[in-house]
């Protein structure tokens, strides 16, 4: 039954329309990975509003988010201390703040894979800790939550992207140091919804289950 759905939606269709189609736009691996994290990050709330906001940032930088993150150039889009609105809660000062911290980052480990890798020992759920942990220590504005106590939804769905291969959806290019079976599904109403459904839990009450599925 499983397979038959992956056959169904895990297809190159599916990307028209999702925040994974800008990874699959845009060229060289970092920028792919860069690229994917920026948009997981802002993947909340109205699809219509979050997708024009991925779209503006790629198009500030030119399609090349990683040189764009690396060489400083976000300040000018987003000026520090600025608090005009960008998204939702996110105001443009909070943005700038959280591409100091991406920035920093890729000084000391290259690209965030490299931090991940260092950090999560194969991993995924140390992986979500890992990438909590920094951005929780290194920035204030909550772009990325501040620790793995929360669901960390958007995180975990930037880790599938970047873990998962042999997919047209997901890229695949942490795969060679994450173990794909350690990844987390966090389990929101819909989530446990759908999964009552296909009858993997036993019970609607997300607070009766884990916090998330894993494999």
């Amino acid at each position: 039954m499983l397979r038959k759905f992956a056959t169904l939606y895990e297809t190159p269709a599916f990307l028209e329309g999702d925040p994974s189609w800008f990874m699959h736009h845009v060229e060289g691996d970092d920028n792919r990975e860069a690229t994917a994290f920026v948009a997981s990050c802002l993947s909340f709330g109205s699809r219509k509003l979050f997708m024009e906001k991925i779209r503006h940032i790629v198009d500030c930088a030119g399609g090349d988010v990683d040189a764009w993150v690396r060489n400083g150039r976000y300040a000018c889009t987003f000026s520090p201390g600025c608090r005009d609105c960008f998204y939702r809660f996110f105001s443009c000062g909070d943005m700038c703040e959280f591409l100091d911290a991406y920035r920093r980052l890729m000084d000391a480990h290259g690209t965030l894979g490299g931090y991940v890798q260092a950090e999560s020992g194969g991993d995924g759920h140390e992986a979500v800790k890992a990438v909590c942990r920094w951005f929780g220590s290194a920035c204030r504005a909550p772009v990325v939550p501040k620790d793995a106590t929360s669901a960390c939804k958007r995180v975990c769905m930037f880790l599938r992207w970047m873990v998962r291969d042999s997919s047209p959806v997901d890229l695949g290019l942490w795969s060679g140091f994450i173990d794909r079976r350690t990844l987390v599904m966090p389990l929101d109403t819909h989530v446990v919804h759908q999964a009552m459904r296909l009858g993997l839990l036993g019970s609607p009450s997300a607070g009766c289950n884990e916090t998330f599925m894993q494999g």
